[in-house]
């Protein structure tokens, strides 16, 4: 499980073998959210937005990286 990005002890992650649609894993000690890359909605999970606007300003400008990463571990043929 490759952790792509880490803000304190938040830290932004991506499975392998995971189910669709494309997201990415928002952990921290006390939240964990799953985030579509398309759109960058929050599919599962909550946190506050302060605990995540980092992340998700992180994830904003690496959009195009985090969906090659998907296709990487996930849509092997």
């Amino acid at each position: 499980m490759p952790i792509l990005q880490r803000f304190g002890s938040v830290s932004v992650r991506m499975y392998a073998d995971d189910h669709r649609p494309p997201h990415f894993h928002i952990v921290a000690p006390d939240f964990h959210v799953l985030v579509r890359i398309s759109d960058l909605t929050v599919i599962a999970g909550e946190a506050r937005q302060t605990q995540m606007a980092e992340t998700l300003a992180w994830a904003q400008a690496h959009q195009e990286m985090l969906a090659l990463k998907w296709a990487e571990l996930n849509e092997r043929g």
